[in-house]
């Protein structure tokens, strides 16, 4: 799976929850005011479904979570990581 492909995987998931808004690869989705501490949660069983990882302790970090940019990286990292 290549850069982009994770990326539009990420996007299409978070353009179910905001319909209207075109995310940009930036766009903070926690000041933008789209994420509740339950869509958080559902943040996070998304990506470990979605990509095979599991989020430990120590990822649980906001800018892993924020955008685009951040969860793509949080995936390419853990991915890369042998379990």
């Amino acid at each position: 799976m290549t850069a982009a492909d994770t990326k539009q995987r990420i996007r299409t998931y978070l353009t179910k929850f905001f319909p209207g808004h075109e995310l940009a690869e930036d766009d903070d989705i926690f000041s933008l005011g789209f994420v509740s501490s339950m869509f958080a949660l559902q943040l996070v069983n998304f990506v470990e479904h979605e990509f095979s990882i599991v989020v430990e302790n120590e990822d649980m970090e906001l800018d892993n979570f924020r955008s685009i940019r951040g969860l793509h990286g949080l995936v390419e990292r853990k991915q890369a990581t042998p379990a």
